[in-house]
């Protein structure tokens, strides 16, 4: 029998790259609460709150493969959340200006007892940006809803000089990693015939 694959985030972006990838799946949306702490590495703090989110749907689906993630962007080990205003958006993108900063997805896969959580890191560096060129930005793309007030694929040439690494991870889900895990829980992109 097929497994069922469950994609436990509500993310436009996350759901349009797994669908790239040819794997069969639906979305249902985790409302688990992420945590928020400083006593933790970055990375760790990706991967334990896409487990949180990726959880709370597997337990209610215990015989389907639930993928799960969470992205932070972070520079000078700091994280950077959404922006709550616009102010605090321009903020965050003069913080950006003409520097590099880090992009991790945590990961989460759990099947049954079987969970493996891994995660993926992107260096991104900022073109020297103005405000003119913030203001401009800002009016364009939605930035309410992006960790540190940006989207790499929305007009991002417009801020980013370049991206050092894998692009599909700073949009949110990391491809080849997640399609290496996802085969190794027994699933194939549809289309393409089991050995």
């Amino acid at each position: 029998m097929k497994k069922r694959l469950i994609l436990a985030s509500g993310s436009p972006r996350r759901k349009e790259l797994l669908a790239e990838l040819g794997f069969d799946f639906e979305v249902i949306t985790s409302n688990a609460e992420e945590e928020h702490r400083n006593d933790i590495s970055l990375t760790e703090l990706c991967e334990r709150n896409a487990e949180i989110k990726t959880r709370a749907v597997a337990n209610k689906y215990p015989d389907a493969v639930v993928l799960g993630g969470d992205t932070l962007v972070y520079i000078d080990d700091e994280p950077l959340g959404k922006p709550n205003n616009k102010e605090e958006a321009v903020a965050m993108l003069e913080r950006l200006s003409g520097r590099t900063h880090q992009v991790c997805s945590g990961m989460c896969l759990i099947e049954g007892e079987h969970v493996k959580s891994f995660h993926a890191v992107t260096q991104v560096v900022f073109k020297d940006i103005d405000r003119s060129v913030i203001d401009a930005y800002v009016q364009r793309v939605d930035v309410m809803d992006k960790a540190g007030s940006y989207a790499v694929q929305e007009c991002g040439k417009m801020i980013i000089e370049r991206v050092d690494g894998d692009f599909s991870n700073v949009v949110g889900l990391p491809q080849q990693m997640v399609g290496e895990q996802l085969a190794a829980f027994g699933l194939q992109p549809e289309g393409k015939l089991s050995e």
